[in-house]
């Protein structure tokens, strides 16, 4: 699937763009580091727009299963194999995109080194040994969030996977804490359809709930499409604190002690 109508990405002069595409031209494959919601995987679309090519994405964190990645008989016999997404990424091309890395198997992180390095291809031990080569276009990107004890299921990317990633880009938010971007005020102001008092207030939420993410207060930091959701519905009519129960307080968490953490925050925001 190649991406069509992606959004634009506010970009503060960190040209994530024009680097992941010099990356995948000098060395075929880089790596995405940041926490949640800083537009890793909006970026990854963004790249795979503009250059064209089929985007062949796999969140690791779920529980895929080899036969998923690399293929398998279907019924009877031998006559019917599927391949999985990567087999078919090296015959096909265009951009293996692997999000939350640090949480892939090591059993199939093992069998991505021989693509990802000098060799280039993947031995199919389940179809009588068949070398599949990868394909001249077929590039790599990978994304994971830090590794901290906070996230669930990570752990440290393997040695051998990590040193075949050429280029490490870093993402972070926009506004954290104290610091507030006005480029994302306007961001919200504008695709949220909110006057810039509300805008910079939503914002100043989104800031504050994101330093305590970042601290490991808060399980998860809202991206500025979660704001603009929260935005969206002020301007339909809901006051801010209803909008945000059915916007980032559900979505920064369901435990009931973190969802009042949002809603002290939002009210003491917006009484100011």
């Amino acid at each position: 699937m190649i991406p069509k109508g992606t959004p634009a990405y506010l970009d503060r002069g960190e040209r994530y763009v024009e680097r992941i595409v010099r990356a995948l031209y000098y060395f075929k494959q880089c790596a995405l580091i940041g926490p949640s919601g800083t537009g890793k995987t909006h970026v990854v679309y963004i790249v795979a727009e503009i250059t064209g090519l089929p985007l062949w994405e796999i969140n690791c964190g779920l529980q895929t299963s080899a036969y998923d990645m690399f293929g398998r008989y279907i019924g009877l016999g031998k006559e019917n194999w599927i391949d999985g997404q990567i087999v078919a990424w090296c015959r096909i091309g265009g951009i293996l995109y692997l999000d939350e890395a640090n949480m892939m198997k090591q059993d199939i992180a093992a069998r991505l080194n021989p693509i990802l390095d000098t060799r280039g291809h993947i031995v199919l031990t389940e179809k009588d040994n068949e070398i599949v080569h990868r394909h001249p276009y077929g590039y790599v990107i990978i994304a994971m969030n830090p590794f901290t004890s906070e996230f669930v299921g990570t752990k440290p990317l393997n040695a051998a996977f990590r040193r075949r990633m050429s280029v490490w880009i870093n993402f972070d938010y926009l506004s954290v804490g104290d610091q507030i971007c006005p480029d994302e005020v306007k961001l919200v102001q504008k695709r949220g359809k909110v006057s810039e008092d509300i805008a910079e207030k939503v914002v100043r939420v989104g800031a504050e709930l994101r330093r305590q993410y970042k601290s490991g207060d808060l399980p998860y930091g809202p991206s500025p499409g979660d704001l603009i959701n929260w935005a969206t519905l002020i301007s339909d009519g809901s006051s801010p604190l209803v909008a945000a129960e059915e916007t980032i307080v559900g979505t920064t968490s369901d435990d009931a002690e973190i969802q009042d953490i949002v809603r002290r925050i939002v009210q003491a925001t917006f009484a100011e």
